[in-house]
């Protein structure tokens, strides 16, 4: 057993094919400057990056990541705290600031002179971090942190350098700025943060797994001071994010659970969901649900609000939307207010709602020539709806909605079908009577 224990340790030994510790940190120096040409490659690299998300184009924003210089402030500053060289953690973070202020001042003044100021998916991606991309940021730092290491670098340091994506967020922090859109701005900042916290906290925990020398001091008590600093440093970097990888992962769970809800409680019943909006940093969690053609009753709504805690929806409130008009003001709210949060398709999709929108139906109109033509009918609400046809196409279809005393039979409701194509010039009328 002891040496089937010792043969698995070889396998998983970061010490074997180690780089000379001295050479490493001489290594790392060297690439936490940004003067002359890391600057220059620095900018260019942000310029192209900004192309990137300004055309949505994936392979030129991976192009500007790997030509970036950004990782080398980021590894300096995690290399300082895990050998206690306050020197070089300071000389890190002034570099890191120093690159951070140019990348946001290139991509500011390329947005502001950019006749392109769409948001483009690729760009609206960076502005809602989440909790994969802390994970992303922190196993991409320690195999960036471990390929330093290594005598052999092989091909991990690109591959972390666009796992981590440090270039988009900056471009798209630049894109808020030149926009004026500081949810923009805060969102892209936010995820640049994570990934450089956590590419920091990942490199410090490997130059300690691999027993760097520390920094030594000319005096004692001097040792003990930067050590004191660098430790209220590392709780600075670690306590906020461990903060935010929580509320993401709340968030996260939240969703899921919202997604188990909505499943077992509606669709699973056939009821369908036509409007759903989340407020998630409410106090208490607000679920906003708007149906095709389903009433709830108070009672109904009250049980629904009961069985969230089954669901672990605890300190949550449901709000069912039930009148028509209503919901389709909230959609049309929603869809000015999240526009910049909606990819290109989406943004399509919710242009042909508001067309549909602007041709609404005169239901009180349609209803008085209805009472006369068909007396059984006593109220109705007709509007248009959009359906996936399982492809890229979308089929928009008129459906009526009626109120009466009994069931109509297939004839007159062929009657109505009818009538309606005519009055409404459509191929295509659904019916349904209200339950």
């Amino acid at each position: 057993m002891p040496s089937l224990i010792r043969k698995l340790f070889a396998y998983i030994n970061l010490n074997k094919g180690e780089e000379d510790k001295a050479k490493v940190l001489e290594n790392v120096t060297a690439n936490i400057s940004f003067r002359g040409s890391n600057l220059w490659i620095l900018a260019c690299a942000i310029v192209v990056a900004s192309v990137g998300l300004n055309v949505n184009s994936t392979a030129v924003i991976i192009g500007a990541m790997l030509i970036s210089p950004l990782m080398g402030p980021i590894v300096g500053a995690g290399f300082g705290l895990g050998t206690y060289d306050f020197e070089l953690l300071k000389r890190s973070l002034k570099n890191l600031f120093i690159a951070t202020i140019v990348s946001l001042i290139v991509s500011a003044i390329y947005f502001y002179i950019s006749p392109f100021k769409e948001a483009q998916p690729e760009l609206l991606s960076r502005t809602s971090p989440n909790f994969y991309d802390i994970l992303i940021a922190f196993f991409g730092g320690i195999v960036g942190a471990v390929a330093i290491t290594r005598v052999e670098k092989g091909n991990p340091i690109p591959g972390v350098a666009i796992a981590t994506a440090l270039m988009p967020p900056l471009c798209t922090a630049g894109y808020g700025l030149a926009t004026a859109s500081f949810k923009f701005f805060l969102g892209a900042m936010y995820l640049y943060a994570i990934n450089c916290i956590f590419i920091c906290i990942s490199t410090f925990l490997i130059v300690k797994y691999l027993a760097y020398p520390t920094k030594k001091q000319l005096d004692e008590p001097t040792q003990k001071k930067v050590k004191f600093y660098i430790s209220t440093l590392l709780i600075i970097f670690i306590l906020p994010s461990i903060y935010f990888a929580y509320l993401l992962f709340e968030e996260k769970k939240f969703e899921q659970q919202l997604a188990v809800f909505t499943e077992k409680e509606f669709t699973e019943k056939g009821i369908t969901i036509v409007y759903q909006k989340t407020r998630f940093n409410k106090n208490p969690k607000i679920i906003e649900l708007g149906f095709l053609s389903k009433r709830f009753s108070d009672s109904e709504i009250k049980d629904l609000n009961k069985s969230l805690k089954d669901y672990d929806l605890t300190n949550t409130q449901l709000i069912i939307k039930q009148d028509t008009t209503d919901i389709k003001s909230d959609i049309l709210n929603e869809i000015k207010f999240n526009k910049s949060t909606i990819s290109e398709k989406d943004v399509t999709i919710l242009n042909l709602k508001k067309e549909i929108e602007a041709n609404h139906f005169n239901n009180k109109e349609l209803l008085a020539e209805m009472k006369i033509l068909f007396p059984s009918i006593e109220n109705i609400s007709i509007s248009n709806h959009i359906f996936n046809e399982k492809t890229d196409s979308l089929k928009i279809v008129p459906i009526l909605i009626y109120k009466s005393k009994n069931e109509l039979d297939v004839s007159e409701k062929k009657k109505i079908i009818q009538w309606l194509k005519q009055r409404l010039t459509r191929k295509q009328i659904e019916i349904y009577r209200q339950n």
